[in-house]
């Protein structure tokens, strides 16, 4: 079974952290800790959430510049 999922590296690297303590920060540009707290908490529901894990993802493997390279 393959999973699609409902964003793409485009929409991950305009996407920005809507709430909290780094409201209106790139979700790519999030401290590493803070979605690390995340992961082990549970990321929110929803696409949000799915962008969040594939940030913690791209954090954990030193992928940031694939995204941060969209950004330009």
């Amino acid at each position: 079974m393959t999973i699609t999922p409902s964003f793409s590296l485009e929409d991950v690297a305009k996407a920005k952290m809507p709430f909290g303590k780094y409201k209106g920060r790139f979700l790519i540009n999030l401290p590493e800790h803070y979605i690390v707290w995340y992961r082990n908490k549970g990321f929110p529901k929803g696409k949000l959430g799915d962008m969040m894990g594939l940030v913690y993802e791209l954090q954990l493997n030193g992928l940031e510049d694939l995204v941060r390279k969209l950004m330009k």
